[in-house]
């Protein structure tokens, strides 16, 4: 019974989120909902686990942010970079990167303190399937538009041969 109101809850919230438009909440939203029935969470471990795992990927976040900055700053200024330049950022985010290990290694110890140690295996995979979830989403929308436009320039090439006529 408890499954069903979380659902119906679940469902409601989904619904209020796509009605705002809001693209990260909706993602956030499914995110829930996937880890949720990957890691099959009991209320109280998800009691538990979210704020910590909210926790994590906010520092996780910052970090990749960080490298991303470097990176597109590399991919714009490559060129007129120094040598010197391109080291401090080669070293900037190899530094990065080992920040991110060490997050993730201080998280797992705190994961574990709420979770079995398969519902943390569990969660490790469940990040990687949401990321593959995430990418064949955006691959179908992408061949779906690719089609729509192919479609859209043939019944344009249509009309245009009806006026010619």
């Amino acid at each position: 019974m408890k499954k069903f109101f979380l659902s119906i809850l679940f469902i409601f919230c989904i619904g209020a989120i796509f009605a705002q438009g809001n693209r990260r909440e909706v993602i956030d939203a499914q995110k829930v909902a996937f880890f949720t029935r990957q890691l099959n969470l009991s209320a109280e471990e998800a009691k538990l686990f979210w704020p910590i795992y909210d926790e994590f990927t906010e520092k996780r976040d910052k970090i990749v942010e960080q490298r991303t900055l470097i990176t597109q700053d590399v991919g714009r200024n490559f060129r007129n970079m120094s040598e010197k330049e391109l080291e401090e950022a080669g070293d900037r985010m190899i530094s990065l990167n080992l920040q991110e290990a060490e997050l993730k290694a201080q998280y797992h110890e705190k994961f574990k303190e709420v979770l079995s140690p398969s519902k943390v295996v569990r969660l490790y995979n469940a990040e990687n399937g949401f990321k593959n979830y995430l990418l064949n989403q955006l691959r179908s929308r992408r061949e779906n538009a690719a089609i729509n436009e192919r479609w859209r320039l043939r019944d344009n090439t249509k009309t245009e041969n009806y006026n010619l006529e």
